[in-house]
């Protein structure tokens, strides 16, 4: 349920076409396809999506830095999906009940 929701709010957030009924793992893999093609093609778009989702820029600078020998493609999915899953928790947490 929260996966469905979660990859239709990446969707709408940073215009792809994700299929719903595809496992965690499978939307991670996805982003990072996405992610590096943008950080090859397109950095400014990238910088604007994570600002658009609110992925906290010191957190990945300092996870960055780190692991400076892992995949930033992959770090930045798992980001995105981090910070997406609590804005999910939040709204359900803190929205008007019917």
């Amino acid at each position: 349920m929260a996966e469905k929701e979660l990859i239709q709010i990446i969707n709408k957030q940073i215009a792809t076409d994700f299929v719903e009924n595809i496992s965690m793992q499978e939307l991670q893999q996805k982003l990072i396809v996405f992610i590096n093609e943008l950080i090859q093609t397109d950095f400014k778009k990238l910088v604007a999506i994570l600002y658009k989702i609110d992925v906290d820029e010191h957190k990945l600078r300092s996870i960055l830095r780190e692991n400076s020998g892992k995949d930033a493609a992959d770090i930045i999915a798992v980001l995105i999906i981090e910070r997406e899953m609590q804005k999910i928790q939040t709204r359900k947490q803190f929205g008007t009940k019917k």
